[in-house]
């Protein structure tokens, strides 16, 4: 027995999980955080990690380390995505991170991140026999996961994410029709070979994206995982946001109700690449997921 944590250095936010683990199974949850940091800022345009952005997730990282320290953590794992993947100088950052907290990030590739998303969804959500899709829609890049029951069938890395999209593409405040349109052409073009290998689908939804949607949905003024986790969000009720998000400025956005202010810039992008999935897979609602990549490192490193 004893308290293990996990590290996601995802392109728009870093997460840390600890755990207190007793006999291969994760008993306690002992800390569950995020900071929007915005490591993968431009880098999508640049192909270069920017000084303050590295700067900010250096910090968060610094405070996470001090965390890890504090709940008495035997071990720790910390993976890297898309804005490590694409840059030229993510070196340079795992070096500095490495000298000024002792934390090692791994850049994991697309495929392994959505390896660890499914095994965090089959821990958290009852399954049971259905065909499930899951999607991981994040800063850089969202992840399909075709899966039954705990067996993984297909998966693949897409390099479309919401921060990404909205460098792309979303530059008037509030949004343009034009550019929105310019925006879904595109995401539809990206989307049209994905094809699960079944027609009855059970979709899932996990990242920063979903958690914002569910909380937004349920109108809280203070996060709770154990509301969001397991919700739904219908197909109606996300063009409804869609179009409150699209009317509004991002200094408008930051007052809605369950949305984190530091996503405000970024959400709109998010539902839409939800939306183009959701017509793409003719699916009419979507669960959501609280638990993601860093549930499933720690699942995957510690749960054994």
């Amino acid at each position: 027995m004893g308290n293990f944590a996990a590290v996601d250095v995802g392109s728009n936010q870093v997460l840390l999980f600890i755990s207190k683990v007793e006999s291969g199974r994760s008993e306690e949850v002992i800390l569950d955080k995020g900071e929007i940091t915005k490591l993968g800022e431009d880098v999508f345009n640049t192909g270069v990690l920017k000084a303050d952005a590295m700067k900010r997730t250096l910090d968060a990282l610094k405070d996470f380390k001090q965390l890890i320290e504090k709940n008495n953590v035997e071990e720790y794992a910390a993976v890297g995505t898309a804005a490590l993947r694409e840059s030229k100088n993510s070196d340079e950052f795992l070096s500095m991170v490495r000298d000024e907290t002792g934390i090692q990030i791994d850049i994991i590739p697309g495929e392994e991140e959505a390896r660890l998303s499914f095994i965090a969804v089959v821990g958290g959500l009852n399954l049971g026999n259905r065909e499930t899709v899951i999607i991981d829609i994040g800063g850089g890049s969202t992840e399909f996961i075709f899966g039954k029951q705990a067996q993984i069938l297909d998966c693949f890395s897409l390099k479309i994410g919401a921060l990404k999209m909205t460098e792309r593409f979303l530059h008037a405040d509030p949004v343009r029709d034009e550019e929105f349109n310019e925006m879904m052409d595109h995401l539809n073009d990206e989307f049209k070979h994905v094809s699960p290998p079944f027609k009855e689908l059970f979709l899932v939804g996990v990242g920063g994206t979903m958690s914002n949607l569910g909380a937004m949905k349920h109108k809280l003024e203070k996060y709770d995982p154990g509301i969001v986790h397991g919700s739904e969000i219908s197909l109606e009720e996300l063009n409804s946001i869609m179009i409150d998000l699209k009317e509004k400025t991002a200094e408008e956005r930051k007052k809605i109700r369950g949305l984190q202010p530091k996503r405000a810039g970024v959400m709109f992008a998010g539902t839409g690449i939800l939306k183009a999935i959701m017509n793409k897979l003719h699916s009419e609602k979507i669960t959501i997921s609280d638990m993601g990549l860093r549930h499933g490192l720690m699942f995957d490193r510690f749960c054994k």
